[in-house]
């Protein structure tokens, strides 16, 4: 049994399930194997050095599945701005067919690169009034973030139990759930909450082929539904991560009322969260990481997971949904 909805038949894939670009995890080893395995793999682009470096990433990527991937653009609001669009000339001059985008104002800009040559665009958002502006602009495809998602959350706190379904009622283009999905329940759910397929991030970190240390993974097992804490709140800027030392310490700095970022920048930097990826030295930074945690219990392969979480669906739509109809 398969789901067919706008989503696979837009996107080419068999199941309406996407892998999000996450920072120091989207490579070609997670994405090909996601899109092997029926579903959307993701290579993000701030990951890559350089735009040659992402050019390199797509090519590689290409050798390992014949299957759609996407690339991720993420725009940060920062002082000094990567090559945005540079990034967004190697998917077009890579022959990527997918992008997905998320962040500030300024990835207008990159929509109007990128839609002329035919891609389409998947964006995410945490607000059903930016998901609104994001159609109004031309994109394909909107991802709606609930509270429970790794990353940036947004400041409404709007849980995907009532963000998804109000955003089901206004936006006309296909949607997909994120945040808090990670079993064929949540699947399930997110379809009868209107979306028409599922992103998850935190979920295929704890895979065999996510290219991140095997202590960040037993990690994502350990960690509860409350294993995550919430920073950057002060500065309407904020972060789930996942629950260890570190993060404890960078909440313990903010709530001190004289707090600045500077603060808490030596705990949070990039370089070292991309260490504690590689290196499983949990004590080294922080690591995003969602409450989906509570539902990870093992990590299995791609296409195990992909199985599971189609096969639990159909189980549970043909079945247990069924046997309650009187």
């Amino acid at each position: 049994m398969a789901f067919k909805t706008r989503i696979t038949e837009m996107l080419e894939i068999e199941h309406p399930i996407v892998q999000g670009g996450m920072q120091g995890v989207g490579y070609a080893e997670l994405a090909s194997a996601v899109s092997n395995a029926g579903g959307l793999g993701t290579l993000t682009a701030l990951t890559q050095p350089s735009p040659q470096a992402l050019r390199d990433e797509i090519e590689r990527c290409r050798s390992m599945t014949s299957k759609p991937f996407a690339v991720n653009i993420t725009v940060f609001p920062t002082i000094l701005p990567p090559d945005y669009k540079g990034y967004a000339q190697a998917a077009i001059e890579g022959g990527v067919k997918i992008i997905e985008t998320a962040g500030t104002q300024q990835v207008r800009e990159i929509w109007e690169m990128v839609k002329p040559h035919g891609i389409t665009v998947l964006h995410k958002c945490t607000a059903v009034r930016h998901a609104l502006s994001a159609e109004r602009n031309g994109c394909d495809i909107i991802s709606i973030d609930g509270f429970e998602c790794a990353g940036h959350p947004g400041e409404d706190d709007i849980p995907g139990l009532i963000l998804i379904p109000s955003a089901a009622d206004k936006v006309k283009i296909p949607m997909l759930a994120s945040g808090g999905i990670g079993d064929a329940r949540g699947f399930v759910a997110a379809l009868a909450l209107g979306a028409e397929g599922v992103n998850m991030g935190t979920r295929f970190c704890a895979t065999k082929e996510a290219p991140i240390h095997e202590n960040v993974k037993l990690k994502y097992i350990e960690n509860d539904e409350r294993g995550t804490n919430l920073i950057f709140r002060k500065f309407k800027n904020t972060a789930r991560v996942g629950k260890n030392s570190v993060s404890d310490k960078v909440v313990e700095i903010s709530a001190r009322p004289d707090a600045t970022f500077d603060d808490i920048q030596p705990y949070v930097a990039g370089a070292v969260g991309r260490e504690l990826l590689q290196t499983g030295d949990l004590e080294k930074g922080i690591f995003w990481a969602g409450m989906v945690q509570g539902l990870i219990h093992d990590i299995p392969t791609c296409q195990e997971l992909m199985d599971r979480i189609i096969g639990g669906a159909e189980e549970i739509v043909k079945a247990r949904m069924n046997a309650m109809l009187v």
